[in-house]
């Protein structure tokens, strides 16, 4: 090789890559940024909902257990597994003493057998065809409760003469005024604004299973726009004031009306807005709920807008405001008369 030959060959080596010098380090490949977590499945339609077994177990059932009165909610959690919640004396609102503790079980269904098995401490049940049979940890038969559907007593509540229609299905006062079908989405305000009302809405939240708090079932009833009154799958939850007829931040419902997912429930809201002397606040907003006919608040106080809420405080009049969060909720029948 001659010296020219060589001198070529070193300075070519010289400018060879580092990343393919048999010394030199390997740089790591990216790291792969895992996928984004699929969003649980949101059913909108009972009948198709229907197609998951679990649907028609989850939901309410009642009856005697050694001659007293006994009720259970029972929430699917997604793949077949279920967590029940007790009460003595009856479901919420029909019996139950809020006063009363509340026992709480897992389940699982077996999806060969159809039969739904629920553990506890204190015994056990099975939920084969709407029937629940609950035995002592002997396995000595104690009862039975049958699954019951109830239905709000304020479910299609006509306008009274003077109120102001903001949804029925045919009238659209909402924007962007957005339909499936013959129901209201959510995400809207109302082109009425007002100050003082009592106002009927009734809602249906999605069938979410795999969903979790806040992710399930969400949306908001926000008076003026400023004070939200919470719209939430909450069937069976303690019933907090982030969770279905909670008063955001402000107020815990007096019981956890809140009826199975999938069911048309209703909220009578009785408001009177803040007093203001120019720019001052001098008198809180008030308001009084019922929640699927039972009233869960009497005459509370709102000290504050809700800190997501689309309207600020203020004296001026407010529109409705139905929130978005992301799930499919969907409104019907709902109207305000304006106090004066």
């Amino acid at each position: 090789m001659t010296r020219r030959a060589l001198a070529t060959l070193l300075l070519s080596a010289a400018f060879i890559s580092p990343a393919f010098a048999a010394d030199a380090p390997v740089k790591p490949a990216d790291p792969v940024k895992p996928a984004p977590a699929a969003k649980p499945k949101a059913y909108i339609d009972p009948i198709q909902a229907a197609a998951d077994p679990d649907f028609g177990l989850q939901g309410e059932y009642a009856g005697d257990i050694k001659g007293d009165k006994r009720a259970i909610q029972l929430i699917a959690l997604g793949d077949h597994k279920f967590h029940a919640v007790g009460y003595e004396g009856g479901l919420p609102g029909e019996g139950w003493d809020p006063t009363l503790q509340k026992w709480e079980a897992d389940g699982a269904l077996d999806h060969v057998t159809g039969i739904l098995t629920i553990t506890s401490d204190k015994g056990s049940g099975t939920i084969k065809d709407g029937l629940l049979t609950v035995t002592n940890p002997a396995g000595e038969k104690l009862g039975e409760m049958k699954k019951v559907t109830r239905q709000s007593p304020a479910m299609g509540a006509k306008p009274p003469e003077g109120a102001v229609i903001l949804f029925d299905g045919k009238t659209n006062d909402f924007v962007p005024g957005k339909t499936d079908g013959e129901l209201l989405t959510e995400g809207q305000n109302s082109k009425t604004k007002y100050q003082s009302i009592t106002l009927h809405v009734e809602f249906m939240t999605p069938f979410m299973p795999a969903a979790r708090g806040q992710g399930r079932g969400n949306s908001g009833v926000y008076l003026q726009g400023r004070y939200e009154c919470q719209v939430l799958d909450s069937f069976g939850l303690k019933g907090e004031n982030n969770e279905c007829g909670g008063l955001y931040t402000i107020a815990k419902p007096l019981v956890n009306m809140c009826y199975p997912p999938l069911t048309w429930q209703t909220y009578d809201i009785d408001y009177t807005a803040a007093v203001y002397d120019g720019a001052k606040k001098t008198k809180n907003a008030i308001i009084t709920v019922k929640h699927n006919g039972v009233e869960i608040h009497k005459d509370v106080e709102l000290p504050k807008g809700t800190t997501s809420a689309p309207v600020k405080e203020g004296a001026e009049p407010g529109p409705l405001h139905l929130q978005n969060h992301g799930n499919p909720v969907r409104y019907r029948n709902v109207w305000m008369v304006e106090k004066k």
